[in-house]
Formats: C-alpha cells, structure tokens, sequence
C-alpha cells in the first residue's frame, strides 16, 4: 500500500464545533500545514463556538466556519462549489441516548436525512473529480450489546437498541449505499466511547468530574457494571485521518483504545484522581459520593472493539492508556473551569442547561 493515498486539500468538517469534531479541526491544522479546514456546524446545543476559538487568528485563510444545518441543501450546494474542498470528514450528529429516547425525531432528521443531503451534495459536486473523499464518523452502539466475552468487528451484524444507535446505524447504512451504487469514494469508522478536552458536560466522565468539584451526587446508572471501551479523543483524531490519507475506499475500520471498564470502576478511579487533584473540603474521599439511579431503557451491557484491521492495515494504535487520557482529562477540566461553566449556565448560548 503507498504512504498515502488521499491528500487533503481543503477538508469540510460537519460538527466541527461539537466535542470530537473540534479536536480534530485543531489537530489537523496543528498536523499538515498544506490542508485548509471549512467547519460547518449548526451550533445546537453540543456545539460550543468557543471550542473554536483563536483558529482564525492563528491560521488565516486556511481556517473558515460556516453556520448551518446539514440539511440545508443550498448551503450544502455554496460550500461543494468551492473547488479545493475535496475532503468530507462527516461528525455532525446527535448522540446523547438520553436525549434520544426523550425525543427522537431530531435524532433522524440529523442524522439520517442530514447525512443524505450531504452525500447528495459530495455526489454531484465530485460526479467527475478524482482525489476526493467521504469519511463517516459513527459508532460502535449499531452494533448492539455483547455479552461476558468477544468484541466487534467490521462484519459484526448490526442490532442497535436506542433511537440515537438506530440513526447512526441508518446513516452508515446510507453511505455504503452511496458507495455501491453511486461510486463515491467513501470511508467509514466505528469508534468507542471518546472522552477528553470539550466533551459536554452531560457525558459521564465530564459530569462526574463536575460533581466531584461540586461534592454532588455521581450518579451511576443501575448496578454500574456495564462495560465500556474508552478511546482518548487525539487518539481518535489520529486515527481519522490515518484512515483518510491510507484507507481503502469502500472500507470501515474499528477505532478502539483496548481500555474496557465497567462505568463504575471508571468512576471510582475518577473519584481516585480528584481526591488528588480537588479534594473535597472535607477531606471525604469522591466516591462516598456515589450513588445508583434507576437504569435506562435498552441500556446496552458491553462494548468491546476489535481493532486488529486498522493496526495490521494502517499501523495506528492508541497512544494514551486509560491512566494517562483520564489524568490529562481531569487536569484540563480543572484549568478550564470557566468554558465548563458557561455550559453550564447556558451563557455559550444565551440560555440555561439543565444539567447537574
């Protein structure tokens, strides 16, 4: 296989104002100094324009943000007329469970008509361009639940059991499609649960670091025993674009970290770690403040990622253990109290989250 087979030259990057997305904006303009980066983002409640900030001073022209909604064929249409974007990294998606079995249409309207609109826009625009690529970012939740033992692969069925993985699955499903039957050059990646620097602060491992500053209640669904694979988001970002530049078009690959943890022992050794770093007033230790809510529906067991294809095919593998992401995790939380904050009170936005 060549050192690369795609090069970037101005990438689009929906979502890019949201947690992962920004992380990647920020490392590829950090990582190649020969790629543009356009963000397009819709800035609803997970995308935070702060999250962005100083890019535009520190880059110049190689940097633009464009507000939008994927949907919005028309601006989909303005942004494929440029003729250097030949490079769609897909991450604007809904995805907080919660917030799907609350109310799923937005879930489907984003990520299912969402990702068919830019797949339609990505067909025409490149209908007879070469060097162009379609990366989709998804999720290791299509796959459904897996019991004590065994991991995902990337021929493991899919069997989702939310209206957030029942979208996602959808829209994987769509750009394969698109693949087949269109020919766009696509690639595709399922990835674990991400976590580090601007993850919003209703995901677990930001929440309880909020709550263990606070000395509130950390709340652990059921008996705490599910198990998750945790991926450090740079680790994800690095393995996005390894994908894009050296992937095979037509391909999906599994992105892991190999860090599996039931959610109770990830918060006790968050608990573990403020103790240190933040220690309650009092002198108890975080995790008296632990405390066991009622289950949610379809709470899926276990995830596990097989990620032996993109190490034996690409040669990534994660460069931060579970130990090293949550230590560098937990500091950037406590030396960037402020961003937390405005979240918190809705001041990024101009209204108040109820959160905590």
């Amino acid at each position: 296989m060549p050192d690369t087979q795609h090069v970037p030259k101005t990438v689009l990057v929906t979502g890019g104002a949201g947690f992962i997305g920004c992380n990647f904006v920020k490392y590829l303009l950090e990582q190649d100094e020969h790629v543009s980066v356009v963000v397009l983002d819709a800035l609803t409640y997970a995308g935070n324009p702060r999250n962005l900030d100083g890019l535009e001073t520190q880059y110049g022209s190689r940097y633009r943000f464009s507000k939008g909604d994927i949907c919005d064929e028309s601006l989909l249409t303005e942004l494929f007329s440029d003729t250097e974007l030949n490079t769609v990294v897909h991450f604007a998606a809904e995805s907080h469970v919660d917030r799907s079995i609350d109310g799923p249409d937005i879930f489907l309207k984003t990520n299912v008509q969402g990702t068919h609109a830019l797949l339609q826009a990505a067909r025409k625009a490149w209908a007879q361009r070469d060097n162009v690529r379609f990366h989709h970012v998804s999720t290791d939740e299509v796959f459904g639940s897996l019991g004590p033992t065994g991991s995902f692969s990337e021929s493991t069925p899919y069997d989702p059991s939310s209206p957030y993985s029942a979208s996602k699955a959808a829209s994987d499903h769509l750009v394969r499609a698109w693949h087949r039957t269109f020919g766009l050059p696509i690639t595709l990646t399922n990835c674990s649960n991400n976590y580090g620097p601007y993850q919003f602060p209703e995901k677990l491992i930001p929440l309880m670091i909020a709550n263990c500053q606070r000395g509130e209640k950390l709340p652990v669904y059921g008996d705490g025993q599910n198990v998750r694979d945790w991926l450090y988001v740079e680790d994800h970002c690095r393995a996005v674009d390894r994908v894009i530049r050296r992937g095979k078009t037509g391909e999906t690959y599994n992105i892991g970290g190999r860090t599996e943890k039931t959610n109770l022992e990830l918060v006790k050794t968050l608990c573990a770690l403020m103790d240190t770093a933040a220690p309650l007033p009092d002198g108890r230790p975080h995790e008296e403040l632990i405390t066991f809510v009622k289950d949610r529906p379809g709470h899926d067991r276990r995830y596990a990622i097989c990620m032996d294809k993109i190490e034996r095919e690409l040669g990534w593998q994660p460069q931060e253990d579970l130990t090293s992401g949550l230590e560098r995790t937990v500091r950037w939380y406590l030396d960037h109290q402020e961003w937390a904050e405005e979240i918190r009170s809705g001041q990024y936005r101009g209204q108040r989250l109820g959160l905590g």
